[in-house]
């Protein structure tokens, strides 16, 4: 799946999402292996680098993590690092990766609940959800693991929608995750996220209204 992002009619980057065709293997497990890839581009690609990745092993069973691993370069930061997801006995091994030559700084092991999620296997278990079970303005929550912190992050079900895309008008699932009070964004609902009301359940656009401005990322294009 292949986004724009845009600050107003600014293009300010790209990012693609890809589902690898083989099954793999983690803890003994059979996963799906998921790659987000964000960059910058235009003049913001001028102002300050960005080439992200995020992915995850994602226990196709279970539909939880098995390994997340992220690849950060924005300006002049740079992370590398990888988590291993002991499911059975509620540990995340996490791998500090040297930014350059990719060698193993360190290793370490962190407790966490049980059935965790990152940043990428959380939407792919939210679209398990029946949203036919849930009314306007409920909020479930999702645990998620992070920087070596657990979160709860909390989500509100705003209701169906449409939405207008490249690709033309969908039916859509509303969401928006709660934030906490801070500077940065505007408004009630600051994130909203519409999700395709049908079975495959593609993300089509998410907006954040920004302290001044709006950010949207909207879908372009899908295969297969």
């Amino acid at each position: 799946i292949e986004y724009r992002i845009h600050y107003g009619f600014i293009n300010a980057g790209e990012a693609v999402l890809k589902i690898d065709e083989d099954i793999h293997q983690i803890n003994n497990r059979p996963c799906y292996k998921v790659d987000i890839y964000g960059r910058t581009k235009g003049f913001f690609d001028m102002v300050t680098t960005v080439r992200d990745n995020w992915g995850t092993y994602l226990d196709t069973g279970a539909v939880v993590s098995q390994m997340f691993y992220q690849s950060i370069k924005e300006g002049n930061y740079r992370k590398k690092e990888v988590i291993e997801f002991d499911q059975v006995n509620n540990n995340a091994i996490v791998h500090r990766i040297h930014k350059k030559d990719s060698t193993l700084i360190r290793k370490d092991t962190i407790g966490i609940p049980p059935n965790i999620q990152d940043l990428v296997s959380g939407y792919y278990y939210m679209r398990t959800f029946d949203f036919d079970t849930l009314t306007a303005n409920q909020v479930f929550a999702i645990t998620g693991f992070f920087d070596d912190t657990t979160y709860h992050v909390k989500v509100k079900y705003l209701g169906r929608d449409k939405v207008k895309t490249k690709l033309g008008e969908y039916n859509a699932f509303l969401l928006s995750p709660i934030m906490p009070k801070n500077s940065f964004f505007r408004g009630t609902n600051p994130i909203k996220a519409w999700i395709s009301d049908d079975k495959l359940r593609i993300p089509l656009k998410i907006k954040a209204e920004l302290l001044i401005g709006s950010l949207e990322i909207d879908v372009r294009n899908y295969r297969n």
